[in-house]
This record gives C-alpha cells, structure tokens and sequence, in this order.
C-alpha cells in the first residue's frame, strides 16, 4: 500500500465516521457522497502507481557521479 491508498483508506473511512454522525443528527449534505467517489479516484491512481513502480527504483543511496 502506497500514500495515496493509505490517505484514501483513511478518507473513505473518515467519511464513512462523519456521513453516520450525520445521520444521527439529521443531517443530509446533497453532494456528500462525492468524497466517496474523489477517494476511489484517489486509491485506483495509488493501485495504477504501485502497478506501475519498478522495484530496482528504490535504491535511493545509488549516487551518479
């Protein structure tokens, strides 16, 4: 799991926290279940990076002189 999966995990779940506290207030936000959506873009583009990630990229201490 890249930092875009983790911050889309952590929005679904945020949203999932706040749209039942709405809920139970009576609340309703007509464009609300667009977040779902923007954090479904947001972990299919992190799915897409990791799919595209080349393991031999992560040497980070190669120095080119």
């Amino acid at each position: 799991m890249n930092s875009f999966q983790f911050i889309a995990l952590t929005g679904i779940i945020m949203s999932l926290l706040a749209h039942v506290l709405l809920h139970f207030l009576g609340k309703d936000i007509e464009s609300f279940n667009y977040l779902y959506l923007c954090w479904a873009v947001l972990f299919v583009f992190g799915t897409i990076q990791n799919l595209r990630h080349n393991p031999e990229d992560d040497d980070h201490h190669h120095h080119h002189h």
